[in-house]
């Protein structure tokens, strides 16, 4: 199909390190990619963000442009209150870049965009009440309510990688202790690794990353196995509290963390329907792993970005 019959938008996803900008179709196809360094200034981000839709836009009707981002978004989803490893601080960066670009623009949350996305085009697709678990450095989450993304009174739900598992835990980033996302995230697993070494033999060196663990693990290093089903355990506990509270018919686990599922899937989903209320007599979400990859988050902010208007 020629791309001039198609209807476009561009999606990004806005990470710490690198922006990453997609073409998509309104079936969800990646058409072409762009990236390039992320800024450490906002003016500078923005003309990069800029300099990416032009690379993309020649010969292509776009509809508009949605950008997922790891921050705090208002609920208008107009403004940036806070990104952690981006410059935005309350900044009104749709205003800035439908200035900029002059056509509509559309912010999100990067794991509701991920959300959206496996809901328009991936594991959530016949689902109305649901929740994506995005499972990297941390823990991103988003509720889905009869097919909408839920926001809470002021925008910020949920945060379930902030939930509290173990009182006076772990340290996070986040000002708390023992939040979830210090036991099940990418992160977690060298502190893991530290708190369980000597009780296991292990070839695995004291500075090794997620990445050595995991790999050890596939190699059946014992200290290595026992990690990640610690991991599975928590997420598990983790995935039974959500249950509990929401009753979501599906959970979709995404993010880095989730390529590496067969290493803890079926012991997480253990864990799960052994601690929800009424185990064994009720029924249970369904827990399965996302289908878009990587991508996920910029083909569900493009396709939100086919109306300008925030989903409310």
């Amino acid at each position: 199909m020629n791309n001039a019959s198609q209807q476009l938008a561009i999606g990004f996803d806005i990470g710490g390190t690198n922006v990453r900008a997609g073409l998509v179709n309104d079936a969800g196809e990646v058409l072409a990619t762009r990236t390039m360094p992320t800024a450490d200034n906002a003016a500078d981000l923005e003309e990069s963000i800029e300099k990416l839709v032009a690379e993309l836009s020649p010969g292509n009707n776009i509809s508009g442009v949605g950008l997922a981002v790891a921050g705090f978004i208002d609920p208008t989803c107009t403004i940036v209150r806070f990104a952690p490893h981006l410059p935005w601080r309350n900044a009104t960066v749709r205003k800035n870049l439908e200035e900029r670009i002059g056509m509509p623009v559309r912010l999100e949350h990067d794991a509701n965009s991920a959300a959206w996305g496996e809901a328009r085009f991936g594991a959530g697709r016949k689902a109305k009440d649901w929740v994506f678990f995005a499972i990297g450095t941390g823990i991103g989450a988003t509720l889905m309510s009869g097919g909408e993304i839920y926001r809470g009174a002021f925008g910020t739900a949920p945060e379930f990688g902030h939930l509290t598992v173990v009182p006076n835990g772990r340290p996070c980033s986040c000002g708390k202790r023992g939040c979830l996302e210090r036991y099940a995230s990418g992160t977690a697993l060298p502190d893991t690794a530290a708190e369980l070494r000597g009780s296991y033999e292990t070839t695995l060196a004291e500075d090794a990353s997620s990445e050595d663990i995991v790999a050890a693990a596939r190699a059946g290093d014992p200290l290595a196995i026992a990690v990640m089903e610690d991991f599975a355990r928590w997420l598990g506990l983790g995935l039974a509290m959500v249950v509990d509270v929401l009753d979501p018919e599906l959970i979709v686990l995404g993010g880095g963390v989730s390529r590496e599922s067969d290493l803890f899937l079926d012991l997480a989903r253990k864990h799960m329907h052994d601690n929800i209320v009424g185990a064994g007599f009720r029924d249970v979400a369904e827990l399965k792993v996302a289908v878009l990859g990587s991508q996920a988050g910029m083909i569900g902010a493009a396709d939100l970005a086919r109306a300008s208007a925030c989903v409310l």
